[in-house]
């Protein structure tokens, strides 16, 4: 089936997020939609499934004009979508799930449940998925999860098929899995429209490349492309995507964390009797699917989970059972994963958010009135040292995109004398742009003689700033191995398994 957008545009208030955009997805073709985290991706896919109505422009499939008033209209003209966050219910069967919305009955209004599995069963046999329609699927893993999604589907007879961000929980041997399905379906007849931002999933799989850059089309590229060129689209200008670093350092002493424990108020163990050490001058990544105890470490090291055993220990200080003041003003930097939940005040200035954690410091307060002259020069240094770009101190920091947003926690956590910088994932999302930039200042501050921890499920990060890599898996460390380690071993360790020799 051939898909065409002509001219959508979608507002959100005075937000342009869809500015007339044109796009052709050919039968048969698997087509990148390329561009950073904002650029307006979804958005427009969420047009494309029904999900949202386009203030401006059509849908055309099979050159035909298509009204959708929701998603139900959508699947049955033949689209469906894979989306970032599944769209399953965790309680139900596989079979369960894949009729839901779509119920089949007997007599008397009972549900057809053998007919949904031998469905289920059928699409499974035709992929080679190995999946029980009557599996709970809130126990099984999110590779087997993503694939339920697919059966779904294909059961209502996609023939355009839309994958947002389908490899953000992935290990790097589900995502090629998940390649070899989309090439499949598309050797099938199946268009696939793939929504991404990692270009090296692009330039393995796409047949062409639309680049959305701020809500507009800014061109079509070539999978031959070079990852610079790709990145140059996104974002506007050249960018430098090699993280250049040295040999480490190392220092002396450091953090040291002992046999530590993570348990949730209701008693669930998070983190599993986890050790590890950072010396000074190195980057120790930490890697794994998201939700494998990484959030809840970072949150231990800096003091804001209570239910824990175990030591932390910095530069010979013991930081279990002391506050994040404290912990913070012992030396550490913190990035954290959420930076407008946990890493700002969005309703103050950019100015404000630079000394939150300083708030109190003599240089920038008499009598308890913060002094706005010296705190306007400092912030304006900072501004221009980190470049965020900002139309001034006094700006919102709401109001600035995702990218200065973080540019700003990282400024402010990096003004200060440090003995250990703790960043979890620093450049979610973040353009390339500003990804750059932030590679940079981590690899200065590990060439500083800080220690460094870098928190991270994208495992291009992971190796590019790494001397160390400490993989987690349900809640404990699968092995350290070195920043050189190849990806295909970190994606086994990332599913459980423990490395070879070889390999640590």
């Amino acid at each position: 089936m051939k898909l065409e957008l002509r001219g959508i545009t979608k507002r959100f208030g005075s937000l342009t997020a869809n500015d007339h955009i044109d796009l052709v997805v050919r039968p048969g073709e698997i087509h990148a939609l390329l561009g950073e985290n904002g650029a307006g991706k979804s958005t427009l896919m969420n047009v494309l499934y029904g999900l949202y109505q386009a203030d401006e422009g059509d849908i055309l499939l099979d050159d035909v004009v298509q009204n959708f008033r929701g998603p139900g209209d959508a699947m049955g003209a033949g689209i469906g979508m894979v989306h970032q966050h599944f769209m399953l219910i965790p309680v139900f069967t596989v079979a369960e799930n894949v009729m839901l919305g779509h119920e089949q009955t007997k007599a008397l209004g009972a549900l057809d449940l053998a007919s949904a599995r031998r469905h289920v069963r059928a699409v499974a046999e035709r992929f080679g998925f190995d999946v029980d329609p009557d599996a709970i699927v809130g126990d099984l893993p999110v590779g087997v999860q993503q694939r339920v999604e697919i059966i779904k589907a294909l059961s209502r007879d996609a023939k355009v098929l839309v994958f947002d961000e389908p490899t953000a929980v992935l290990t790097p041997q589900e995502t090629d899995e998940l390649m070899g399905i989309m090439r499949q379906l598309r050797d099938e007849g199946t268009s696939i429209v793939f929504i991404t931002h990692k270009l090296r999933e692009v330039r393995e799989v796409a047949d062409r490349i639309t680049v959305i850059r701020l809500g507009k089309v800014v061109g079509e590229a070539d999978p031959t492309d070079s990852n610079t060129e790709l990145a140059s689209m996104m974002v506007g200008r050249s960018v430098e995507l090699t993280v250049h670093k040295e040999a480490p350092t190392l220092g002396e002493g450091g953090l040291s964390v002992r046999d530590l424990r993570v348990i949730t108020a209701e008693g669930a163990v998070v983190v599993d009797d986890v050790s590890f050490d950072v010396r000074p001058g190195e980057v120790l990544a930490i890697a794994g699917v998201q939700g494998n105890g990484q959030t809840e470490l970072s949150e231990a090291i800096i003091g804001l989970q209570t239910h824990i055993t175990g030591s932390i220990r910095l530069g010979g200080t013991e930081l279990v059972g002391r506050s994040v003041r404290a912990i913070l003003d012992e030396g550490v930097g913190f990035v954290p994963e959420d930076r407008q939940e946990d890493g700002l005040v969005t309703a103050m200035s950019v100015a404000e958010n630079l000394i939150l954690d300083r708030s109190s410091d003599k240089a920038f307060t008499t009598a308890g009135t913060i002094r706005r002259g010296v705190l306007d020069a400092f912030a304006r240094d900072r501004i221009a040292e980190f470049d965020i770009r900002t139309q001034g101190p006094q700006t919102r920091a709401g109001a600035l995109s995702g990218g200065n947003q973080q540019k700003v926690v990282i400024a402010r956590e990096l003004n200060r004398e440090l003995k250990l910088f703790l960043a979890s994932q620093p450049t979610r999302g973040v353009d390339v742009g500003s990804i750059e930039f932030i590679h940079k200042r981590i690899i200065e501050t590990r060439d500083a003689g800080v220690p460094v921890i870098v928190v991270s499920t994208e495992l291009d990060e992971v190796t590019a700033l790494a001397d160390r890599i400490a993989v987690m898996y349900r809640g404990g460390i699968v092995g350290i191995v070195p920043g050189t380690t190849p990806r295909d071993v970190l994606g086994l360790m990332m599913a459980g398994e423990t490395p070879t020799e070889d390999a640590a």
